[in-house]
C-alpha cells in the first residue's frame, strides 16, 4: 500500500487529515501507529482554529522527524529543517491554493456554523480527502528530493 493509500484509509477511518498523513510515514519517522496517531491528534481543522491545514501540519510532523535538529552542533540539521519546511509549505499552497484550513474550506471552521457549513456541503468527506492526498504528494517530492542531494 502506499503512502497515500495509507494516508486516505487512516481518513476513511474518522482520523483527523494530520493524524493520516503521519501515521501514514509511521515507520519511516521511527513511530509506532499508536504514537504517530497521538502526535497528529490535535492538528485537525488547523488546530481546530482553522490555521494551517493538518494534512499540510502532518507533513511538517513527518519532515520534522526525517530531518529535524536534535543536536545543538549540527546546524546544519536546523537550516535542513528550515529548508523542507518551507519547500511543504510553499508547495502545498501552490498545489492547493493556500495553507490555511478556512481558505481553503472557505468558512470559519473553528466555528459551530463553519463546521455545520462543512458537513452540509461534504467538506470533510469529499475535499479533505485531496488535501490530504496533495499533502503526502508534495511530501513524498521533498523526501526524494531531499535524499538525492544528500547522496
Amino acid at each position: 500500500m502506499t503512502h497515500k493509500e495509507k494516508a486516505l484509509a487512516y481518513f476513511g477511518r474518522k482520523f483527523h487529515c494530520s493524524q493520516a498523513v503521519l501515521a501514514a510515514f509511521a515507520p519511516e519517522c521511527g513511530l509506532t501507529e499508536e504514537q504517530a496517531l497521538k502526535l497528529g491528534a490535535c492538528f485537525g481543522s488547523g488546530m481546530r482554529k482553522g490555521e494551517v491545514c493538518g494534512a499540510c501540519t502532518g507533513a511538517l510532523m513527518v519532515l520534522g522527524a526525517l530531518y529535524g535538529q536534535y543536536d545543538k552542533a549540527d546546524p546544519e540539521s536546523r537550516l535542513r529543517a528550515d529548508e523542507v519546511n518551507d519547500k511543504m509549505m510553499a508547495g502545498f499552497a501552490k498545489v492547493c491554493g493556500s495553507y490555511i484550513c478556512n481558505d481553503l474550506l472557505e468558512c470559519e471552521v473553528s466555528t459551530p456554523e463553519g463546521r455545520q457549513y462543512c458537513l452540509d456541503n461534504n467538506l470533510f468527506t469529499e475535499f479533505c480527502p485531496i488535501m490530504v492526498a496533495n499533502a503526502v504528494d508534495v511530501l513524498e517530492q521533498i523526501i526524494a528530493e531531499t535524499n538525492s542531494e544528500k547522496g
